[in-house]
Order: C-alpha cells, then sequence, then structure tokens
C-alpha cells in the first residue's frame, strides 16, 4: 500500500489529522533526516549525521506525513521508546512526495524546508543506505549518534536552550575519529591502511581527533557572527548573533555560548553563558561543571567584563569586572570594606549580604556590579562596587 497523491491543502490536513488520531502515535519532540557518514571498515557504524533541516517542537504534520511514509514503505515503525531511527528508502521519499503534493511548487527559499528535503532526495538516483531519520519522543538519554547530533544541531541552531538539553552519556555513543575537512575516518581504518595509504600519498591530512565535530563543519552563523579559527568553537555551542571568536586562546564548548553580542578570547567551558554585551578577556577561563564550579552551571551576566588570564568559577551578574590574572571561586576568600559593602547592597536590593568584611565567592554569586581586584599589597583579593561601564565596540559586533 501507498500514500495516494493528496489533491489539496485541505486534503493533506485531513490526512495528518488521520494519521495523528492512529492508535499509538505519539507526537515527537524533535525530528529530522539526515546524511550520515558511516565507518570504512564497520558499514553499520554511524561516525556523524548531517541535518538539512532540525524540527524542535514544530511542524508536527511533517512529522506525521514521514511516519506514515516510513509504515507505507514496510519499514516497522516504533513509537514506543524515547528516540527511533530508520534508514530511508526509495518507497518513503515517493510516500512522502505524495502526501506534500500540494507545497511542491511552494517549497523554495523559507518555504515549507522539510518538503524541500523529500525533493531534494527524490531528484537523487538511489539514496541508498546514508541517509537516516530520527524522531526524538522524550529528551532522554540519547542512544544512537543521530539523536546525539540532532541535539547537537537544536543547541547550535538556537531551537533548544543552553542547558535545556539531555547529553547525558552522549559521549559513549560517539566515535573517536580523525576529522579531514568535513569528513570522518576511523582510527582502526587508518591503522590498517597506514603504510599503503603513505607509500601510495593517500594518507589524509587530520586536522583533528574528537568525537565532536566543529561547529563551522554545520552551522552557517549569522551575518554579524565572526569565527576567526574554526578549531575554537566546538558542535553544540550556541552563538548569538554578533558573537566574536578570536584566535589565540578563546574555545567555546559544546552546551555552552552567548546570549547576545559578545567579544571572546578567552575559554567558555561547558554549560557556560555570558550574557550580552560582555567581555571574555584573553585567556580569561570560565569554568564548566566538571572543572571546578562543584556542578554549579556559571552565567557571566551582560555588560560584563574578564580580564586577561583571570578565572571566573561562580556566576557573576550585569556590569561585574573581574581584573586580569585573578581567579574568583566558589570559596576563594573576599574582602569587601564597609563603605563599599552598602553600596553592593544598593546595587542588589534583594541581596542578603551579612554585616562582616570577609566573604566568600560563593556568597556573591550572581550580585550585580562588582570588581574583583587584588590588593596590590597586601595580596588580598578585594570587591568594590563598579564604576566602570563595559561597552563593547558596536562597529566590531
Amino acid at each position: 500500500m501507498a500514500i495516494e497523491t493528496v489533491a489539496s491543502t485541505e486534503a493533506f490536513k485531513e490526512l495528518v489529522e488521520s494519521i495523528r488520531s492512529e492508535e499509538g502515535y505519539r507526537e515527537p519532540i524533535a525530528f529530522g533526516i539526515a546524511r550520515v557518514d558511516r565507518g570504512q571498515k564497520n558499514a553499520d557504524k554511524v561516525l556523524q549525521a548531517n541535518y538539512a533541516v532540525v524540527n524542535w517542537k514544530e511542524n508536527y504534520g511533517s512529522a506525521a506525513i514521514f511516519l506514515k511514509a516510513l509504515q507505507e514503505s514496510r519499514c516497522e515503525v516504533d513509537c514506543s521508546g524515547s528516540e527511533f531511527v530508520a534508514t530511508l528508502s526509495d518507497e518513503f521519499v515517493a510516500n512522502a512526495m505524495a502526501a506534500f503534493a500540494p507545497y511542491l511548487g511552494e517549497a523554495v527559499g523559507d518555504a515549507h524546508r522539510n518538503v524541500q528535503v523529500i525533493k531534494t532526495l527524490a531528484s537523487m538516483e538511489d539514496i541508498g543506505k546514508n541517509f537516516r531519520i530520527t524522531f526524538l519522543f522524550e529528551d532522554a538519554n540519547p542512544q544512537s549518534v543521530e539523536a546525539v547530533y540532532l541535539k547537537l544541531y537544536a543547541l547550535s541552531l538556537g531551537k533548544a536552550p543552553l542547558r535545556g538539553v539531555n547529553l547525558d552519556g552522549a559521549f559513549g555513543v560517539l566515535s573517536n575519529v580523525a576529522w579531514v575537512g568535513n569528513k570522518p575516518y576511523e582510527l582502526e581504518y587508518l591503522r590498517e591502511n597506514e603504510i599503503e595509504m603513505k607509500l601510495k600519498g593517500t594518507f589524509p591530512n587530520i586536522d583533528s581527533v574528537d568525537k565532536f565535530p566543529r561547529y563551522l563543519q554545520h552551522i552557517i552563523p549569522a551575518d554579524n557572527t565572526r569565527i576567526l579559527d574554526s578549531s575554537k568553537v566546538r558542535m553544540g555551542a550556541q552563538l548569538a548573533p554578533g558573537t566574536t571568536v578570536m584566535p589565540g586562546a578563546s574555545y567555546i564548548n559544546f552546551n555552552a555560548g552567548t546570549l547576545g553580542p559578545v567579544m571572546v578570547e578567552g575559554r567558555i567551558s561547558s554549560s557556560a553563558i555570558v550574557g550580552s554585551g560582555s567581555d571574555v578577556g584573553g585567556g580569561a577561563s570560565i569554568l564548566g561543571v566538571l572543572s571546578g564550579t562543584d556542578g554549579n552551571p556559571v552565567s557571566i551576566g551582560e555588560n560584563t567584563l574578564l580580564g586577561a588570564n583571570s578565572v571566573t568559577g561562580i556566576p557573576l551578574g550585569d556590569g561585574c569586572i573581574v581584573d586580569a590574572g585573578i581567579a574568583i571561586l566558589g570559596g576563594t576568600k573576599i574582602r569587601i570594606d564597609e563603605d563599599q559593602l552598602a553600596k553592593i547592597r544598593e546595587a542588589n536590593p534583594e541581596a542578603e549580604l551579612e554585616e562582616k568584611t570577609v566573604f566568600k565567592g560563593s556568597e556573591l554569586q550572581g550580585l550585580h556590579g562588582i570588581h574583583y581586584r587584588q590588593d596590590s599589597l597586601s595580596g588580598e583579593l578585594i570587591a568594590r562596587r563598579s564604576t566602570r561601564e563595559v561597552k563593547l565596540n558596536e562597529e566590531l559586533h
């Protein structure tokens, strides 16, 4: 049995509703079709997944059509688990084309992007086994390479919020591979063929060895976003328009990123988020949940400056400054003089600060307008009410 060609948009809507009303049907929270790269030695191993279109809590009509097209192409669809992944066939494409018939002429540019995917597949002579479709029914631990990549795409495209996706176990799902441009190679394959490839001059120029690809291998950034070294941003990072990532000591890990125009010359570790207008100075480090924050995700507020080679392991509010070369951690002892404490309280009326002169960094986390400094005579770390405005150069962002 096959899906008959749908004659009108009304008939399409009726088809979608009939599919969604079928027993056992589950609405996916995300889905997409990907071209996968398979292992050179083990063709059953998926090394990466390239999604042309990612659907995240949207386009439920297309999801219904895709599930029905799978069923009608003799694929055993299972919606009972947290995810379902299947290899596409020419029959699947033909069924989807029949269902999308009313929209085929309109599917250009930004319109009907899922239909554009099917049109492109239909124009290819043999899609073989290199195209897979993924459905996520729950945000559970990912079980497949395709599911991991779908979630990384959702983060990098800004469809899912940072820290808003379950990636537990992702490292165990992905393989460590050699990246040559956009192409992943199995390390075992390279070892087995090393002699022949080197003697024939076909041994690849390896860019990196990692489980994750680079951001720019999969994502087209906003027009006013600059990444001066592709190795500095990992897939799964999220860069708001206007972000500039300089070369050198900069780095943005997966599930980390920016919420607005930000200058990045330092390290934004996994789970760290930087607010609009802030500046992460050269060599500065924002610690991640596995690197000194006791599992406390670090958020940096707006218009905050992290000086060169500084280290921040606590959340900071808006308008803060951390001077160059100092480390502010949860257990760091920080002196605040009485007059400065009053000014900090005034800037943070909801804060409950005790009447004392020495605070732990954790007691000041998230507060606005604090300038963290080091007394050049005593070596003490001190905090004062910031009197400087952090402002990025608009021409650069």
